[in-house]
């Protein structure tokens, strides 16, 4: 930890002098099109700007996420420090905040994942962010560490979708396709029209994409729309809805050795089991996503926000050992009321009330599975999941620099089950938790107009997910407790005058108390269990500056410097799992250190050129730290340009490639695998090219 505090103070005075460097510098050209525009986060229920709020949030800009190849959010969500994204085959998306995948052999969870004000994550603790078509994501806001005092239980953070762009505002007409190595193709199309006083974003997309390992074929169809309705001045009503059909093959695990030797196989079979490909391993997801938001402004102080939401979603999953089907249908509510005290000069503050309730019922069917084809049943449950809770925020300002906000919720979960075959059970059983309580202190305090320092300490609360109480060794684990833990942090965001320059750091000590994760049966079935916990002590920073303003006169037109840094010493503690204690070592699938670097040139013509170089520390495969992930270095450019073809119509051109360096690696481990089968090999050196016209 003395070592963490010691950077952040280095880092300060380098800052400070970079600032002071740059007030130097001559600004009578200073560029007006390139600098960093006020970020303001809309996450903690009412706009406010970034540099103020006392916590660690990014903020992904639509002009940041454009920045990135426009197939996946992996290399997207990967520039934000804190976060680990992965794609264990092409569709198969996880990710964690200050974490560790451990509960995740596939998929999001302990992250709670909302598209605007509406949860995409639903009662049962499932979020199919691979759903979304990667441009139909606006902005992306991601408030990390656990902040359930707003949001509910969650234990890693919250993500915040925003899928419609707030800063353009203009008629527009947009159609795109890029294609790629190993039989990438993605188009896409959006529409945005305002007549009177509404607005309506229509998105669609398709992509598919053969992979570069054996069976790893994805393909999506996906269709977006959004409508804002601006009934009065004081009140809005905004319609959201989505429908993505999203299948894709998973080639499963390999040894190292059959790594080395052939790291594009799927997992071969063995003396007892298939391979994937006679099994045909995938999974196939439709989601059918919709609900309306209604903001109000009811008097000058108070406001009220109230969204009604509801989802379905078909799932199959063919695997080794069995088929499994999910029919899931979750509908709920959000709402809170906002009060604001009437404008002071010297102290203004404001009261948030709200709460969250969520229902999710689930049929899930285990059936055998034949090449493929579901064979007989073996099991059949229904689970009903309740979520919900209350919360309540105070937010003061004292003399226009210390800002203050306390916040809590209470929180309730539990879950009605009945096994239909081969029972036959004619009643639900019940399993309920202890409601409890998720509190949230911060501060942060102007020290100048343009340096905040920021504090807060807050309690984390995950309840199991419904793939975790119900796992595919098909038994309801009624024992599963409830993860909780509190998190300490403090840090610090300093900007120049002329927002060229930003640079936000913090550190944090999280304490995670009955940690769930996951465990393998022989069969390669899966059960989860509650074993000791964890020591998370990290430092992470983001700096971003513009080293070269705009100069119409030179061949660099500009030049902007982007470093995102992560530091991870997260160890085991007091873990005991099958009579062996790994308390005191590394946390599974966590590297150490993590860099990713930015660099964004501007050449004259409207040519511009974007590379980033990601290295990622060795990470241990198995809770033993007996076997590691190797370290890898990677590279990714992106070249664009774009011409004017009329006085509406603009056209853009861009190729790219990802890996340049050729590394090979695994970008999605399977952790803690049977018979050591950890790898799943990231594609190598690979390209793609595209163009978008905008109208």
């Amino acid at each position: 930890m003395i070592k963490f505090y010691t950077l952040i103070v280095l880092l300060s005075v380098l800052s400070i002098a970079s600032f002071a460097q740059k007030r130097r510098s001559d600004t009578a050209n200073r560029d007006t099109t390139h600098i960093l525009h006020s970020v303001v986060v809309r996450g903690y229920l009412s706009q406010q700007p970034a540099l103020s709020v006392p916590a660690s949030v990014s903020v992904l800009t639509p002009e940041q996420i454009k920045l990135q190849p426009e197939n996946s959010l992996v290399s997207t969500m990967n520039t934000v420090p804190g976060v680990r994204m992965e794609e264990r085959t092409p569709g198969s998306y996880r990710l964690s905040i200050r974490g560790s995948l451990l509960r995740s052999p596939f998929g999001v969870r302990d992250v709670k994942v909302y598209m605007d004000d509406i949860p995409l994550t639903d009662a049962g603790g499932n979020t199919y962010l691979n759903a979304i078509d990667f441009n139909s994501v606006k902005g992306i806001e991601v408030l990390k560490g656990p902040d359930g005092s707003l949001f509910g239980a969650n234990s890693g953070g919250v993500v915040i979708i925003s899928p419609v762009n707030r800063y353009a505002d203009s008629n527009s007409v947009q159609v795109g396709l890029n294609a790629g190595s190993y039989g990438l193709v993605h188009e896409q199309a959006g529409l945005q029209h305002s007549f009177n006083n509404n607005q309506l974003n229509i998105n669609q997309a398709y992509q598919s994409y053969d992979g570069y390992r054996d069976h790893s074929y994805m393909q999506r169809h996906y269709i977006q729309a959004v409508d804002r309705w601006r009934a009065s001045a004081k009140d809005e009503l905004r319609a959201y809805a989505f429908y993505s059909d999203l299948s894709y093959q998973t080639p499963g695990g390999l040894t190292l050795a059959q790594f080395n030797a052939n790291p594009q196989a799927a997992r071969p079979a063995t003396v007892t089991l298939p391979s994937a490909i006679q099994q045909q391993i995938g999974i196939s997801t439709k989601v059918l996503f919709g609900g309306l938001v209604n903001e109000a402004q009811l008097t000058p102080q108070l406001r009220n926000v109230l969204a009604v939401f509801g989802n379905h979603v078909d799932f199959s999953n063919p695997f080794i050992t069995n088929y499994e089907q999910r029919n899931e249908n979750t509908y709920g509510l959000r709402t809170y009321f906002e009060w604001s005290a009437v404008p002071h000069k010297n102290f203004n503050w404001k009261v948030n009330v709200g709460l969250e309730w969520q229902q999710t019922n689930s049929q899930i069917n285990n059936y055998g599975n034949k090449a493929g084809v579901k064979d007989t049943t073996q099991t059949a449950d229904q689970i009903h999941t309740n979520q919900h809770f209350v919360f309540v925020r105070y937010v003061a300002d004292i003399v226009k620099r210390l800002h203050i906000e306390a916040a809590a919720s209470l929180n309730w979960y539990g879950y009605d089950f009945k096994n239909v075959y081969p029972l036959a059970q004619t009643a639900f059983a019940r399993r309920s938790f202890t409601p409890q309580l998720m509190p949230r202190l911060a501060l942060s305090y102007q020290i100048t107009g343009n340096f905040i320092w920021r504090a807060s300490v807050s309690r984390g609360y995950s309840t199991p997910t419904t793939a975790e109480v119900r796992p595919t060794d098909n038994v309801i684990n009624t024992a599963l407790n409830a993860q909780d833990g509190v998190n300490y942090e403090t840090g610090f965001r300093i900007r120049d005058n002329y927002q060229l320059f930003m640079l936000d750091a913090s550190v944090f000590y999280y304490k995670l108390r009955n940690a769930i994760v996951r465990r393998l049966h022989p069969d390669e079935t899966e059960y989860y269990i509650n074993a000791g916990g964890t020591k998370q002590p990290g430092f992470e920073l983001y700096g971003t500056a513009w080293l070269i303003k705009q100069n119409n006169t030179s061949f660099i037109r500009g030049l902007q410097l982007n470093e995102s840094l992560t530091l991870s010493k997260f160890t085991f503690d007091n873990y005991n799992v099958s009579g062996n204690n790994y308390s005191g070592n590394k946390l599974t699938g966590v590297p150490g250190q993590v860099s990713v670097t930015g660099l964004q040139i501007l050449f004259p013509q409207q040519l511009s050129l974007y590379t980033q170089y990601n290295y990622t520390s060795s990470l241990p495969l198995n809770d033993a730290n007996s076997v590691f992930a190797r370290r890898y270095h990677l590279v990714q450019a992106k070249a664009s340009w774009m011409c004017m073809l009329s006085r509406n119509t603009r056209l853009e051109i861009y190729a790219g490639a990802d890996n340049l360096l050729n590394q090979k690696y695994s970008l999605g481990n399977d952790l803690n695998a049977v018979g050591n089968r950890y790898y799943n090999a990231a594609p190598l050196r690979n390209f793609y090219a595209g163009f978008n016209v905008i109208l």
